[in-house]
């Protein structure tokens, strides 16, 4: 029996695909998680016009924030499971999180940093997961396997909000 192929858009998710079997199960779990996110974007933000992925409809947070944050936070919440401290370039791009950027330039942050954070996600050990972290400057205490839950998480919780006002965006354009 031949298997049909599958239309992109009816496509089993990233965690469905049989993939990074390698990895263990928390590991697997958040790089399933990132590409889930990058899959997002690419199917709901990078269909935005210029002008449309900065939009804040009912004053939301725009696409275009919620993608800086995430590639922003991935950095520093692995910055912090990678035992280190925050520079003082990672604040200073907090702060700017907020800040309208042209569409290309997000995309490209949003890409790249994803790309990077799985990377990174991948380099850690399973025998490291229950380490003991810091965060902030006063060093909560978590575990280098709640940071990389926290990573899966707090991905999926701003991705989802950023199909939420994507599609807001182009309804409102449609009408």
């Amino acid at each position: 029996m031949t298997q049909k192929s599958v239309p992109p858009m009816l496509a089993a998710e990233p965690w469905m695909r049989g993939t990074h079997n390698g990895l263990d199960s928390l590991r697997r779990a958040v790089i399933h998680a990132l590409e889930q996110a990058l899959e997002d974007a690419d199917r709901w933000a990078a269909v935005l016009g210029e002008e449309a992925i900065e939009q804040r409809p009912v004053g939301l947070p725009s696409v275009g924030f919620h993608l800086r944050h995430i590639a922003r936070s991935l950095d520093r919440l692995l910055t912090y499971a990678e035992d280190r401290q925050l520079s003082q370039e990672q604040l200073d791009a907090l702060a700017s999180e907020e800040q309208s950027a042209l569409m290309a330039t997000t995309l490209h942050e949003f890409r790249n940093g994803l790309h990077r954070s799985l990377d990174r996600v991948v380099r850690f050990r399973p025998d490291q997961l229950e380490e003991a972290r810091g965060v902030g400057r006063k060093r909560l205490p978590t575990t280098v396997g709640g940071l990389l839950v926290h990573c899966a998480e707090h991905t999926q919780r701003h991705t989802g909000q950023m199909v939420t006002t994507a599609k807001i965006v182009q309804k409102l354009a449609q009408d």
